[in-house]
């Protein structure tokens, strides 16, 4: 089965989706390191920034998600794409669970002084890296054309 080719109006639309996904990178690298336009004020990790790298990554998530459905061009969904676009919310959520872990009272540190620590860092690498796996499970595989295939 020929895929078919991107009409202009969908490349278009793709383009759009890829420019929020700078967008929410931007947004959670700002978030990761305030210091990048001058707006760390704290010694901790606050809830403030904390919010912005968890909107950032959704950001960017959901726009390449939709980016990546745009590039299916309306082949049916395999199972691989299934478990692919369930791995991009699983990552999301355990990022924001490592993430918020002193904030909703699972982490090592109460409130008056949460802190930031490596285990939470390496939740959040983990959400993020399980997020980015879920996005190459989803993207299309080529489909190779009947001619290719030597006969059985």
């Amino acid at each position: 089965m020929p895929t078919r080719k991107l009409t202009p109006a969908q490349v278009r639309r793709a383009r759009r989706r890829m420019t929020l996904v700078l967008i929410g990178l931007i947004v959670f690298a700002i978030g990761v390191q305030p210091d990048l336009i001058g707006m760390n004020r704290s010694p901790i990790v606050g809830f403030v920034q904390v919010g912005t790298w968890l909107a950032g990554l959704a950001l960017l998530l959901v726009s390449a998600a939709a980016t990546v459905k745009v590039v299916r061009n309306g082949r049916t969904t395999s199972l691989r794409a299934d478990i692919g676009t369930r791995l991009i919310a699983t990552g999301y959520v355990i990022a924001a669970v490592a993430s918020l872990a002193d904030f909703i009272s699972i982490g090592a540190h109460r409130m008056p002084l949460p802190f930031f620590g490596q285990v939470q860092v390496f939740g959040l690498v983990t959400g993020v890296l399980a997020s980015l796996l879920g996005l190459v499970l989803y993207w299309p595989r080529k489909v190779e054309s009947p001619e290719a295939t030597p006969p059985a």
